[in-house]
């Protein structure tokens, strides 16, 4: 009787767990809904609104989405007095891969970077160039609902 108790006490568990996993994909947002911003007015009172600048800016002039949690020991920069290089990784859980690459390819075009291809499906890829230097965004869903995000700048090669 005790062995039958354990397995109903289980599957109890393994039920809460889902229902909680189930409640908890429900209070997420996406990239989209976070990327349309505030209006706030400006500074001389003036009824004109301006909207708010959306992400943070990494090695110089590469823009991400705030909600986006950076992994320090996954990344590295190489910075010199005149250049900034590396390699930036990025997780989200469940974030929706076609507001991402409508975030960073408005931004990074909107930033001075010509977008020179892409790649999408369950695994995309952005590829971008400045007279300079190359940048490639990687995204990749893995199957447990985390969205992997890297970011690649390097010197333009000659």
């Amino acid at each position: 009787m005790s062995a039958n108790m354990f397995q109903r006490k289980s599957v109890m568990a393994m039920f809460l767990v889902i229902l909680l996993g189930v409640a908890w994909m429900g209070c997420s947002t996406t990239v989209k809904e976070r990327q349309q911003g505030q209006p706030v007015t400006g500074p001389t009172g003036e009824a004109k609104a301006e909207w708010e600048e959306v992400g943070k800016y990494y090695l110089d002039d590469v823009r991400v989405p705030g909600e986006l949690n950076f992994k320090p020991n996954r990344s590295f920069v190489y910075e010199t007095p005149r250049f900034k290089a590396g390699v930036l990784v990025f997780t989200k859980w469940r974030l929706d891969a076609s507001s991402l690459i409508e975030f960073f390819t408005y931004n990074m075009e909107k930033d001075n970077w010509k977008l020179v291809n892409s790649f999408r499906g369950k695994e995309s890829f952005l590829n971008f160039s400045k007279p300079d230097k190359t940048c490639t965004v990687k995204m990749l869903d893995k199957w447990y609902g985390t969205t992997v995000v890297e970011i690649r700048v390097g010197p333009l090669g000659e």
